[in-house]
This record gives structure tokens, sequence and C-alpha cells, in this order.
């Protein structure tokens, strides 16, 4: 087991950075790492606190949410009246006890506390997806690559040594050409959360705090609860941004390609009524341009729904070549070989024929013990905040072919829609004052 993790922290690892940034004290390889957490409810409580605190070496310091009642929940959980607890992110950034600040807030409040860390010399890990739009990632982009910081993001899938392999595969032509991916988000959410009205906030919750930089809108439960958050604008983009990153970051990681050309959706409140911003079943077609794996370009096929899940494996991705199709998610991969032409497949069932099946744990334990060990040697991880934001551009694409009801031609490199004004107008949305937006 020592060997695998010490493999894994390795290849999560892209080459030195230098040491003394900013003129401050580093990590050294000894010392103990103090750890400020920003946001205190289910990703904070469920699995930053417990997975960060199992890592020797380090200890939380301080911690900072706008509702009061999980603040002080999670402060007496990381270690009481000796852990500091602040209301305004900022105040924990300035804290000279924090050495890491670890982001798991709402979308729309992981840019700011980002770039905060980074101004204040202190390394980053994020929480994925990397913000509520695509001209805010770019800005995400330019802050980590002004204050070089180390910067991981929460995309773990990378860690994880099956993934590592399977890209390996597709890269070296397991497959043979790729013509399509298809992913799929599958979750069974009936009879939906209604339409509840709004109303005030709870007394403990800062929602303008909350509302942050989005537009303002008033507090109504379904936002804030039962992870709402995913589906208003204000906090979220739907399971196309929520989960569909983890899926668009390894596509493009294997694929080897960084923006689709073309992008169209289309979706709607198919399953049940609630009142949502965005919709509760969506499916999206992708083209790509031809690269260094797919030397004649692919579509990718995005699907989400949460009427129904019926596909026992409800979070995946499949990729489609010539010679064999690879399906792949967390609970492993399985490689299965095309038919030859003139002979029928007896059977279409999950893993039928299958040449190579790998079925490992979903383990996200070693993607936060290879932070802490990058945080030590000063390296930058492969989980960046670059692969962020071209992942996290993918899904906000969907939404915006979506909003607009029409398919959008995209130049990645220039941030820009061709030729419609309009879409161009939803990459970058404004920050509501007094936020502003700089690197």
């Amino acid at each position: 087991m020592q060997n695998l993790t010490s493999r894994r922290i390795f290849l999560g690892a892209s080459g030195a950075a230098a040491a003394g940034l900013l003129g401050r004290a580093q990590a050294g390889p000894n010392s103990t790492i103090n750890l400020g957490l920003i946001g205190c409810g289910a990703r904070g409580r469920g699995v930053i606190l417990p997975n960060f605190s199992r890592l020797p070496g380090t200890r939380f310091t301080a911690v900072c949410d706008v509702n009061s009642k999980y603040l002080a929940e999670l402060r007496e959980k990381a270690g009481g009246s000796r852990v500091a607890a602040y209301s305004d992110y900022r105040k924990l950034v300035e804290d000279k006890n924090v050495d890491v600040v670890i982001i798991a807030t709402n979308q729309q409040w992981h840019v700011l506390p980002m770039i905060a860390a980074c101004q204040a010399g202190k390394d980053v890990f994020l929480e994925k997806p990397l913000g509520q739009s695509i001209g805010e990632g770019r800005v995400a982009l330019a802050a980590a690559k002004k204050y070089g910081r180390i910067i991981q993001v929460g995309t773990q899938q990378r860690s994880m040594e099956h993934y590592q392999r399977a890209v390996e595969l597709i890269q070296a032509g397991k497959l043979g050409e790729i013509s399509e991916v298809k992913v799929w988000d599958y979750e069974n959410y009936w009879p939906g959360p209604g339409a509840p009205p709004d109303c005030p906030p709870p007394a403990e919750l800062d929602w303008d705090f909350y509302v942050g930089p989005s537009a303002f809108r008033n507090y109504n439960p379904n936002i804030y609860y039962n992870y709402g958050y995913d589906w208003f604008r204000v906090a979220g983009a739907g399971h196309q941004v929520a989960w569909g990153v983890h899926h668009f970051d390894v596509v493009l990681w294997a694929m080897q390609v960084k923006w689709p050309k073309t992008v169209s959706a289309t979706g709607g409140n198919f399953a049940y009524t609630s009142n949502h911003d965005y919709p509760n079943t969506f499916s999206a077609t992708l083209e790509f341009a031809p690269g260094a794996v797919a030397r004649h370009g692919f579509l990718l096929q995005y699907s989400m729904r949460t009427g129904g899940k019926r596909e026992t494996r409800a979070h995946t991705k499949l990729f489609i070549g010539t010679e064999a199709s690879m399906v792949l998610d967390r609970a492993g991969y399985s490689i299965v070989r095309e038919v030859p032409r003139g002979q029928k497949m007896v059977s279409t069932g999950p893993f039928v024929n299958a040449e190579e099946t790998v079925r490992p744990a979903d383990d996200q334990s070693v993607h936060f013990a290879g932070f802490i060990e990058n945080v030590r040697r000063r390296r930058q991880p492969n989980a960046t905040v670059e692969t962020l934001h071209y992942a996290t551009a993918v899904g906000h694409l969907m939404n915006m072919s979506w909003e607009t009801g029409r398919t959008l031609r995209w130049d990645g490199e220039n941030h820009t829609v061709i030729g419609d004004p309009e879409a161009q107008k939803l990459v970058l949305r404004p920050y509501r004052a007094p936020w502003k937006l700089e690197a």
C-alpha cells in the first residue's frame, strides 16, 4: 500500500516549483502545516475535515462560514476553542496562523477567496468547479500564474490510479480511432423538491454574504438545503457543471484537447415540477477538432437527468473507438473489443467479452495526501487551476447554448463565441457590487 500511495503522489505532481515564493516561509518536510477551512457545509463536514485531519503533520487552526450554526459545529469538530472562527473569509486569509487555505464553499465563492489567499502568500486547495462563468475562471487562471502558489483543485479522479491507467491506454491507441465519447449523470430525485415560496433566511445565515458576487435574489429553502444550490444561478449551474466537471476533466485529459469548437444543448423540466433555474433533463453535443488522440476529431455527447436512474453506473464515461470501447467511472473501467464485421454480438450486457476490467475502490484520500506532499515539496500538482478552467468551461458552454437556444461556435484561445454577441455576454457574468474580480 505504501508503494501504491507513493506512486500516486508522484504521478500527481508535474514538477518542482521554486521555494520561498513571495518572501514567505514555506512548510518544511517535517513541519506542521496549519489549515484554514472556508466552507463548513456538507463538503467541509463530510469530506474535507475528516480526510485532512487524518494526515500526519497537519492541523486545523481556523474555520469560516456565513452560517453561524455550521461554523460553531465544525469548529468544535476541528479542535474546539484553539481553532479560530470567522464569518468573513478575508479574516481567515489574513490569519498569520494559517499556512494553507482550503475552499469548500459553493461555486460563487471559489474564485475570490482563491485569489485573496494567493495574494496573502498562501497555498490553496480549491474544490470544483472553478467559478460561475468562463470569464471568471480566466481571471482565476491569471491569478494562479501571477502569484505562483501551490494550488490543487478537487478533481480527485486525477489521483486515482485506475484513471491514470485508463488515460494511458486511451492515449496509447488501445481503443483505436476514437470518434465519440458519451458521458452521463443519472439520478432519480422524483418527485422533486417542489416549489416553496421565497421566505426570510434562517437567523443563523448571513444571506447577503452568501449570495456574494452573484446577482441578488431572495432566500428560498430549495437553494440552501438538499443540495439545491446546484440548480440555482445564485450558487450553481446544474449537474452539467457540478458533476460534469469531473467527467470533462478526464475526457480533455485523455483526449489531449482543451476546447470544443461547437456546442449544442437542449433541456427542460420534463421529470417533475420545481422552482429550479436549471433543467432536470438535459442533453448536449459538442464537436472537437482533430487532435493528438482523435486525429479526425470526435463528438462528446452529454446526458443528464434526475427523473430516472436505470443504469447501474450513474456517473460514467464511455470512450468508443474502432478497436474497442472503454467504460470508465469511479467503480473502475472495462475494455470491450469491437465485434468483427460479419459477426454478431451475443449479448450487450456490461463487461461482456471484456478484455480488461479493473474495479478499484473509490478512494479520495490519496488526493488530499498528495496535496500536502506537494505543499511540502513545493511541487505543482496535475490537478491545477488550468485543468479545472478547461473542464468547467465545457459545462458553462453547454448552459450558454441552452440559454440562447442556439448552437455556439467557440474560439477557446480567445474566449470568444464566434458571431454571437448575445452569447458572448454570458462568457463573463458581472459581479454584484461591492465585489470586484481582479487578479
